[in-house]
């Protein structure tokens, strides 16, 4: 069985052939500006287990990673926007989470670093003045949509409107402007993670020709459920037998290869949920048993709105662990489509199998980081993340 962790010197080996393939990539879509993702690493498996087109998190990094943050925002505007002075944060309106608002002063100070003046605040702020983060208050600026549509302050357009608000709840009413990114399109309101899985296979499975590796051992199987299947007793019965059969050919691949642990797959929203909603499940029938409470926060996701359809995904555990046994997941944040920080997801209340995204879940930057830890985000989990920057640029182009 491979183990990917004694495959470094193979990636290295290839590294310069990667290189040269990533740019050729890049140039066959638009890179998104910035962007997270999530990675599950077992040792014989690593993948992307969500990917981020609005990230949050950014004050979860090390300041020593902020140099080349703002090289790389400055890179990045520059190249795409070449007249570009003024970026403008278009933020979520979650006031109450200091954590978010301290994610949105860290992307502030960012661009500013790369040299622009920036602004931040939406209509939907514009009541409160200041938000309060982590570090301290949060300057909003008065924001106003013109006749046509356009974000103005003060009467004057920014150059760039840099948007830091994932739509789950539907388009921003009223707002028109084409000078915004990433594109409004690629919010929770038209996205779906099967769509960036299936732009992304294309892109793992010639990576994995180049390095000579099957590319199962670089990103989950996964198959979508649609049409609010948990509300009628037939549908949920279907979705069981495709679950065990989907957990049986998973099975037939650990037989192949001699892996010992018993698969599971993760239920979720197809679109987008902050880590709501969320099942574990080792057989169909958990499904057939699902309790009412399971099932109604299964069917509900962010902001309230009903879940259509539901990706039926293959769980990867974690093998990454603190000392006293803490799982651990990395967190890859990029722009301009370059891997250029990381923290490390940590939550002792949960088992290797679950879900680390909750409440008690603790962060720790790279920079705090052990050795063991950071040898893995400089080899394989960049390549991933790098990877699934490229499949965002192709999920927008379907939708331009």
């Amino acid at each position: 069985m491979l183990e990917l962790n004694n495959a470094n010197k193979r990636l290295e080996e290839k590294r310069e052939e990667i290189t040269a393939w990533m740019k050729v990539k890049r140039s066959e879509v638009a890179i998104p500006i910035y962007g997270s993702v999530d990675i599950r690493d077992t040792g014989w498996k690593v993948g992307v287990v969500d990917a981020n087109h609005f990230p949050a998190g950014f004050n979860n990094i090390s300041e020593d990673d902020f140099d080349e943050l703002g090289d790389l925002f400055k890179d990045h505007i520059n190249h795409n926007h070449p007249d570009c002075q003024w970026v403008h944060i278009f933020p979520e309106s979650h006031t109450r989470n200091q954590g978010y608002v301290e994610n949105i002063s860290t992307i502030k100070r960012l661009i500013e670093r790369a040299g622009f003046r920036c602004t931040v605040g939406s209509p939907d702020l514009d009541e409160f003045g200041t938000l309060h983060g982590i570090s301290g208050p949060l300057k909003l600026d008065l924001v106003e949509l013109d006749s046509d549509g356009e974000l103005v302050l003060d009467g004057q357009q920014p150059d760039l409107i840099l948007l830091n608000n994932d739509l789950t709840g539907g388009a921003i009413p009223g707002l028109q402007t084409n000078n915004i990114s990433p594109p409004t399109e690629m919010g929770w309101h038209v996205r779906r993670k099967s769509e960036h899985y299936a732009c992304l296979k294309p892109y793992v499975e010639e990576i994995a020709t180049l390095l000579d590796i099957d590319p199962w051992h670089m990103m989950p199987r996964w198959f979508v459920s649609k049409n609010k299947c948990l509300t009628e007793d037939s549908c949920r019965i279907k979705l069981a037998q495709e679950i065990d059969e989907f957990l049986a050919s998973i099975q037939n691949k650990y037989d192949e290869l001699g892996i010992e642990d018993k698969p599971f797959v993760v239920m979720k929203n197809d679109s987008g949920t902050y880590g709501l909603g969320i099942l574990i499940l080792e057989s169909g029938d958990a499904i057939l048993n699902l309790s009412k409470r399971k099932a109604n926060k299964l069917r509900y996701a962010k902001g309230g709105s009903d879940v259509e359809n539901f990706l039926i995904q293959e769980g990867i555990p974690t093998t990454m662990k603190t000392e006293e046994g803490a799982p651990v997941e990395p967190v890859v944040y990029l722009v301009g489509g370059e891997a250029a920080a990381w923290f490390y997801r940590i939550n002792p209340k949960k088992s290797a199998r679950e879900n680390l995204n909750s409440p008690s879940a603790i962060f720790t930057s790279a920079a705090d980081a052990t050795q063991r830890y950071g040898e893995h985000s400089q080899t394989w989990h960049a390549l991933l993340a790098e990877l699934s920057m490229l499949a965002m640029g192709a999920e927008a182009a379907l939708r331009g």
